[in-house]
């Protein structure tokens, strides 16, 4: 079935076609709710939750664009919805906080880029982050979105946005270090 022809059975509210559109779409959203949750279960829930919105709201879809991007935008904006909620059940708004004279954030992000990682290693790590952190390093990096669009989203400052995503690289920098000394082969050697 071609996808105009799956998004159509889908509006129609044909099962079959709604599972064929979970078959192929299911696993690139399961990645992008990993990104944004601590554990798969967190993320199977989220996935859960935005198929049902997509088939509920499919009837909105007016073929201008990408389908697939508008698959994501209901997932992320899910993902944001899910961390508002839990950042005010836990009071998570203090971990907004900055110090501008000990934090700055320039734009480089060479260090994503490191040939002795993984990039399942460096997702596994940015799923280890503080939900404040890891949010916008998610927004940042894989929504391209702005610190000005960040801090709108989340009800949050640039400032805030861009120190979030200062303290969350130099969290990732410690721990990418960690794991490029433990595979190095030269420092297993000089330490016997």
């Amino acid at each position: 079935m071609s996808e105009s022809q799956l998004i159509l059975a889908c509006k129609e509210q044909d099962r079959k076609a709604q599972k064929e559109l979970y078959e192929t779409y299911g696993a690139k959203m399961m990645g992008l709710c990993l990104r944004y949750t601590n554990d798969s279960d967190s993320a199977r829930d989220l996935l859960h939750d935005g198929f049902i919105q997509i088939f509920t709201q499919i009837g909105s879809f007016s073929s201008k664009g990408s389908f697939e991007g508008w698959l994501k935008r209901i997932f992320v904006n899910l993902a944001l919805n899910n961390f508002r909620r839990e950042s005010q059940e836990k009071k998570m708004i203090e971990s907004f906080s900055y110090d501008q004279t000990m934090y700055s954030c320039g734009e480089d992000d060479d260090f994503f880029d490191l040939a002795e990682i993984t990039r399942a290693d460096l997702l596994g790590l940015i799923r280890e982050l503080p939900s404040g952190y890891r949010t916008v390093v998610n927004l940042f990096i894989f929504e391209e979105m702005s610190h000005k669009e960040i801090g709108e989203a989340l009800g949050i400052s640039e400032t805030s946005s861009r120190s979030q995503y200062s303290r969350a690289k130099a969290l990732l920098k410690k721990k990418i270090t960690a794991i490029i000394g433990q595979n190095n082969p030269f420092r297993k050697q000089n330490e016997n």
